[in-house]
């Protein structure tokens, strides 16, 4: 069955086996979760889910990020889940199609006291390639027909990844990846919205408690993968998946090694950011203003353009998936902030304007492998155009990365609407020398001690 075979391989992941360029890439994925998932822990999204909670929170030894309040495992998972992919500012993967980190670290968190440095990161990387080899499986009928797989396929993740720390067997595991199946949730209708985020929470939950059940002795079915009423039948339909593709090349290379993790300069959809970059780049070579462009046309695939072509978005959330609303804040100021995405800002009468000048279509000569090129042209006041082609945005993957010290200069910028600077500095180094860490809780202590914002239990005694 397959899950019996995919969980063998889980179960053999290992520290040592791992390539170094994997291991690197783990590090900077962890640092850059631990600080989206800070920011995010102070969005109203976060502070909704967590009042949800607060009357059926129990006390544990989980920390809720951005807060030194703990809590049970599995509400820390929820809530810091939530956190992590409540700005959309995590981390990306052209395999997955979607989010790998968040899926799974802030479960790993809530179960993380007593584990080494080196185990927490082994684990990690079970959990990222087993996500994106069910996408290689899967994908992209999958994400083209609305899944979100940053949600159904992280759900696998996340138990491969508890399992993995947990140190369940290969039979458990597989029982905890088939609970996963029936617990793999999100679509793309909810994109825009609080719901997005909350997938995230649901997910690292979710594979949470299928690693936990499966360690207690719960039951499942090792074939709910390929039985007719299976996962692949029921979410992707016959003859749109491989199975054969999940096994194959398992770990050769890995896919945190190639093509690696696709760290976000900007704190809005992955599928706006090339054409973000390609505007930026024309605002620099041209030296253009706002007021001297008269018509701004981008032309992105089909599938990107599904979910953002908003013209008219109603809230900051989903202005975060506006490519005309980014597109006029990059013309505008010459980056994209977090604070361009509250409601407030997303009113802006100059942004709505410029907003207006944009006109986004599918360019008809985008190919399957090309989902991320853009094509972007301005016309100016003047009748001059410029026009400029981006196959990738940059920190796509490790072709494209970002500039040294952005990630680090990314993850303070993050990190200090809830920390001091001695524990950001702190996180810094720990991540840095992970490997070295005999208790990872060493991390969650530094967050809780450095904490300096108000948390959200002070605004909505969420944890009371």
């Amino acid at each position: 069955m397959l899950l019996r075979a995919l969980a063998d391989r889980i179960s053999q992941v290992t520290y040592e086996g791992l390539p170094d360029e994997a291991v690197a890439t783990a590090k900077q994925g962890i640092l850059d979760t631990i600080g989206v998932t800070l920011a995010g822990a102070h969005d109203e999204t976060t502070a909704t889910v967590a009042r949800a909670l607060r009357r059926t929170a129990g006390t544990g030894p989980a920390l809720i990020f951005g807060t030194d309040d703990r809590v049970d495992v599995l509400t820390a998972a929820l809530i810091n889940g939530t956190a992590a992919h409540a700005l959309d500012f995590d981390d990306c993967n052209n395999t997955l199609g979607g989010h790998p980190s968040a899926p799974l670290l802030p479960a790993l968190w809530a179960i993380a006291a007593g584990a080494s440095g080196r185990a927490f990161v082994a684990a990690y990387a079970a959990g990222f390639e087993c996500e994106t080899r069910l996408a290689r499986t899967v994908n992209f009928h999958h994400y083209d027909k609305g899944w979100h797989p940053t949600a159904t396929l992280g759900t696998f993740g996340s138990a491969a990844a508890c399992g993995h720390l947990l140190k369940l067997d290969a039979d458990q595991l597989a029982t905890a990846l088939a609970l996963a199946a029936s617990m793999a949730a999100g679509v793309k209708a909810n994109f825009g919205t609080m719901t997005k985020p909350f997938h995230v929470g649901q997910t690292t939950r979710n594979g949470l408690l299928a690693a936990l059940l499966a360690k207690e002795g719960m039951t499942a079915n090792a074939g709910a993968l390929e039985h007719p009423q299976g996962f692949f039948a029921v979410y992707n339909g016959a003859g749109n998946f491989d199975a054969d593709r999940l096994l194959e090349h398992w770990g050769d290379p890995y896919d945190l090694a190639d093509p690696g993790i696709a760290f976000k300069r900007h704190p809005c959809c992955g599928s706006t950011h090339t054409a973000v970059d390609a505007m930026l780049a024309l605002r620099e070579t041209h030296a253009l203003k706002a007021e001297r462009v008269a018509r701004i046309e981008s032309w992105t695939h089909p599938s990107r353009l599904a979910h953002t072509n908003r013209p008219d978005p109603k809230s900051g959330l989903d202005g975060k998936f506006s490519i005309q609303y980014v597109l006029a804040r990059a013309l505008m100021h010459g980056i994209i902030s977090m604070e361009h995405f509250s409601d407030t800002a997303v009113r802006d009468p100059v942004a709505r304007a410029l907003a207006a000048r944009v006109h986004a279509a599918a360019d008809p000569a985008a190919t399957a492998d090309a989902r991320f090129h853009c094509r972007l042209r301005i016309t100016t006041v003047d009748g001059e155009t410029f026009e400029h082609r981006q196959s990738h945005p940059v920190g796509r993957d490790n072709g494209h990365p970002l500039p040294a010290g952005a990630l680090e200069a990314k993850f303070r910028d993050c990190a200090q609407i809830a920390l001091d600077t001695p524990a950001m500095e702190a996180l810094i180094a720990q991540c840095a020398a992970l490997e070295s860490l005999p208790d990872v809780a060493q991390i969650l202590d530094v967050i809780a001690a450095g904490v300096k914002a108000p948390p959200i239990a002070a605004r909505s005694r969420a944890y009371a």
